[in-house]
């Protein structure tokens, strides 16, 4: 994909945090969605910085797919449910449309949960993925582990 990363807008929607906060009912929304991508998830695929958060690893992994970046997605992803490979320079590229993040949650320090829909089309045709995914820290670095379809 050419792209010029210093202009293109974020692909995850340039949300800090988006998930209802538990209890509340309401949103924390702290958004700018022109927010570009080097200011945005560019700093963890391209600089290496560290998510703070499960949500914003799984932002930043959304955009990795929008980006066609499998190193990012298989070095952000726990060493025990890891593929060798996720083969996506072989397959035709899904367009990505848009994320929507329905809950976060820290389960404890060290493991929470994300809820996602991701929207995109492969040939035309518009699909969602809805998601609850695993993720887990170690040594200070999220990893996503797995998810469940629903």
């Amino acid at each position: 994909m050419d792209i010029n990363a210093e202009t293109m807008r974020c692909p995850c929607g340039c949300a800090e945090e988006t998930a209802k906060q538990r209890g509340t009912g309401r949103r924390a929304l702290l958004s700018d969605r022109s927010k570009k991508y080097p200011d945005c998830c560019g700093r963890y695929l391209d600089d290496g910085e560290a998510t703070s958060t499960a949500e914003a690893l799984m932002r930043s992994r959304y955009t990795a797919y929008a980006l066609g970046r499998e190193d990012y997605l298989l070095g952000t992803w726990h060493h025990s449910t890891r593929p060798a490979s996720l083969e996506l320079a072989s397959k035709s590229r899904n367009k990505w449309l848009g994320l929507e993040v329905r809950r976060h949650e820290q389960l404890e320090p060290d493991n929470a949960l994300v809820e996602f829909v991701a929207r995109y089309k492969v040939d035309g045709r518009a699909h969602r993925l809805h998601e609850i995914s695993r993720f887990m820290r170690e040594a200070g670095k999220w990893f996503y582990i797995d998810g469940e379809i629903l």
